[in-house]
């Protein structure tokens, strides 16, 4: 049975997200981002083109690792202005019946207890087709700007998100009982009080004795997206991952990631494919190669390389600029996305190391995941070849101009990929978490969150709210 690829479309709520320097080039729409049509019209058309979801990235920082200021970031739009992504979900979900929403987060600057309202305020707004990326954060400017010297240590980063997601799990699926809400008109009981519970949680890091505000939504907890490559971010994402994004450059370093997070979902006791593993990878296509390979080096003539190293500062968590662009890069070690700098070593097959250059050509148009350059056949032919030879799920589709680079995926893409029976041809109806793994709409037993769930082993609502008061 030929194996179905899946698709998510990468976009963010500014200019410049992963392509710096083509927001100048005519058909690029990203400037729109303030627009909610914008928003709207992209939606309908991942939606025509049977996307999972749109994943939006967030920061909330400035990349000021370049230079040691957020000059060249301001000048070259790099992920600054940046709008609030969680905003734009509603608007979105009214116009489209089945494209989920992934939207990114992070766990070091808002208190658990009202995110988890917003996030189940969204859930029931879309019908159950939420999830959250949830990030750790990696920029030094937001740690500052929360009051913060810089982040916490990359680990610890970790232990404190373990201690949140805990939180968030109590009161989606430790607190309201499937059938609180009574709305018993006769005896003028709108919620059924013991069947609603206190989590009273007590932490390193936080203290929530109380109940969730919101009644039980569709998934209750949202399907969790997590990026985080290092060792102690796979971990994380072995334990809470639904839906997990990785940018490897090269087909065989992808290859070694999908095979650590399937034994490390094995470790934490979950079957090995009940998380969907999606690449970050760009594609370029048209009617013909020749179209593509044309559309491709007119891209590179709007492409930035300062605005690349921008990124890479960022995310690498050392200053570019201080390095000639022909200097190799050498080992860093980096208390920001430690994977980062290991991919880029191993990118290279011919073993050479990557001089900062190419580390700037490579992602100045889609970010850190490879490119793929064709026809719609030969994209698709290449993105089979990399799921077979992977055991990747799909791939996390950035742009290099917007909405154009989605446009061209489903006009080309999609339907050589659907003639072979490797796309789907319609969406399962349900929630988000169903249409991933038609397993029905709530977290799997095998999932660590489930272990939350009432009638797990949690005591009951006077038990655990005596228990907080009397400690």
């Amino acid at each position: 049975m030929t194996r179905q690829i899946r698709f998510n479309a990468f976009d963010m709520n500014c200019v410049a997200h992963q392509s710096p320097g083509l927001w100048r080039h005519p058909d690029d729409q990203s400037h729109r981002y303030t627009d909610l049509g914008y928003w709207t019209d992209l939606a309908r058309l991942l939606e025509r083109g049977l996307f999972d979801g749109l994943f939006i990235a967030d920061v909330l920082g400035t990349y000021d690792v370049y230079g040691g200021t957020d000059e060249a970031a301001l000048r070259q739009g790099a992920q600054i202005p940046v709008a609030d992504p969680l905003l734009l979900v509603s608007a979105m979900a009214a116009v489209t019946e089945h494209l989920g929403f992934g939207i990114t987060t992070g766990t070091g600057f808002e208190h658990p207890y009202p995110f988890a309202r917003r996030l189940s305020t969204l859930d029931h707004l879309t019908g159950g087709r939420i999830g959250w990326n949830v990030v750790t954060g990696y920029l030094p400017s937001a740690a500052r700007n929360f009051g913060d010297a810089d982040q916490l240590d990359h680990d610890t980063r970790y232990d404190h998100a373990d201690e949140y997601l805990e939180v968030l799990y109590k009161l989606w699926e430790g607190s309201w009982e499937d059938d609180a809400v009574v709305r018993d008109t006769e005896r003028g009981v709108y919620v059924d009080p013991e069947k609603v519970h206190h989590i009273g949680h007590r932490g390193t890091h936080f203290t929530v004795p109380g109940i969730h505000l919101s009644e039980p939504s569709p998934q209750r907890s949202p399907v969790i997206y997590q990026a985080g490559a290092s060792p102690r971010g796979v971990r994380f994402a072995a334990e809470n991952a639904e839906a997990i994004f990785v940018g490897p450059p090269s087909k065989r370093v992808l290859k070694d990631t999908v095979a650590r997070i399937r034994q490390a979902l094995v470790d934490a006791g979950r079957d090995p494919y009940s998380a969907r593993i999606y690449a970050l990878s760009t594609v370029i296509t048209g009617s013909t190669d020749e179209a593509a390979a044309a559309k491709q080096e007119e891209y590179r003539r709007y492409a930035d390389l300062e605005g690349a190293l921008v990124f890479t500062s960022g995310w690498m968590g050392i200053d570019l600029s201080r390095y000639d662009l022909d200097d190799p890069i050498g080992n860093v070690e980096s208390n920001a996305i430690q994977s980062a700098v290991a991919a880029f070593q191993e990118a290279a097959d011919d073993g050479r190391e990557w001089t900062v250059r190419d580390i700037a050509e490579w992602a100045s148009i889609g970010g850190l995941g490879p490119r793929f350059v064709g026809s719609g056949e030969t994209v698709a032919t290449q993105l089979q070849e990399w799921v077979a030879d992977t055991d990747v799920d799909g791939f996390n589709l950035a742009y290099a101009i917007t909405p154009g680079s989605f446009e061209d995926v489903v006009t080309h893409v999609v339907p050589a990929l659907q003639a072979r029976g490797a796309y789907p041809t319609g969406y399962t109806d349900g929630t988000l978490r169903h249409k991933l793994f038609d397993k029905g709409d709530r977290l799997p037993a095998d999932h660590r969150g489930a272990r939350y769930r009432l009638g797990g082993d949690l005591s009951t609502r006077t038990d655990r709210y005596r228990a907080y008061t009397n400690t």
